[in-house]
């Protein structure tokens, strides 16, 4: 093994040439949200709502405990400093980049699939009567029993949005993958039964968690809808993480497979200038005792 140390691996010695690599990653990243811009702009759909059917969709219209502008910040810029205060302590631009890019894959996959399944399936919010009918009294079609909305449109169409739930699903994207990060420095499955380190790997779990109760609290969704949503974010993000780490049992959990691969590839490289150099030399003898033997240098009387 070379004798490569973490810190000899910055942002300024090999940030440029680690993004240069993963360059169509950082593209699919923007096609993703180009996508996202997309759900979010089209009408979901409006799936059939009877009067019979509004007596579980008469919760208060509240405000969001946690805003939508919140929601990035759990998901994306806490597991962001983590991250960023490992590379100041390790100096290792793999771990990185690598955890950056996971990080964001976990989040923009998991919100395209979310907003994908919102807008095809179009399940009423728990608040829905109130933002089909603010005044409070409600119209149906004479014929189909179907509501007639009397609303903001706005405020319908995100009314037609409970299924999966998206602040549920980004936060255990992030917070998922977070913890995945964390188990992995730490060596949480090092089987030396360090229980404060679990602590540790399921505080993020634990935020995530209290981000899904927190919207069936202000009744923007239904309890399937938050299970739903935890459940596709720490899948995405445990498939994401393994696509740039180790599982966090194995010996090598600390560290990006990138890491590894360099270290093999120098490995590969070093073995191969000794074996040259090598052969260089047992060539150089052989020719030596050549001209020993022609009598072309005589005086230095080389014998293999």
């Amino acid at each position: 093994m070379p004798d490569i140390q973490l810190g000899s691996h910055t942002l300024r010695s090999h940030g440029a040439k680690v993004a240069r690599v993963h360059m169509h990653d950082w593209l699919i990243l923007l096609l993703l949200i180009v996508v996202e811009v997309i759900l979010n702009v089209i009408e979901p759909f409006h799936r059939f709502v009877g009067e019979d059917m509004m007596t579980d969709l008469k919760y208060p219209l509240k405000g969001n405990t946690i805003p939508f502008w919140g929601v990035p910040m759990i998901a994306i810029m806490l597991p962001f400093c983590v991250i960023l205060v490992y590379y100041f302590i390790r100096k290792d631009v793999f771990d990185l980049h690598q955890a950056i890019l996971g990080l964001l894959f976990s989040v923009l996959i998991t919100a395209v699939i979310t907003d994908a399944i919102k807008d095809a399936v179009g399940r009423p919010r728990p608040d829905f009567f109130w933002r089909c009918f603010p005044d409070g009294k409600g119209v149906y079609d004479p014929v189909t029993g179907d509501v007639r909305c009397t609303g903001l449109k706005s405020v319908i169409k995100e009314g037609h949005k409970s299924f999966p739930s998206g602040h549920t699903s980004w936060s255990f994207a992030g917070l998922g993958f977070l913890a995945l990060y964390i188990s992995g420095k730490i060596c949480v499955f090092d089987r030396k039964g360090h229980v404060a380190k679990l602590c540790i790997v399921f505080l993020p779990l634990l935020v995530a968690a209290l981000v899904g109760i927190s919207r069936v609290d202000d009744y923007w969704h239904h309890w399937q809808d938050v299970f739903a949503g935890g459940l596709l974010g720490i899948t995405v993000a445990s498939f994401c993480y393994l696509q740039f780490f180790p599982p966090p049992y194995d010996v090598d959990g600390w560290g990006p497979h990138a890491y590894f691969q360099m270290l093999a590839e120098s490995q590969s490289n070093s073995q191969s200038n000794n074996a040259s150099s090598l052969r260089a030399d047992q060539t150089e003898l052989e020719s030596v005792f050549v001209d020993s033997h022609n009598g072309i240098g005589s005086g230095r009387g080389y014998r293999l």
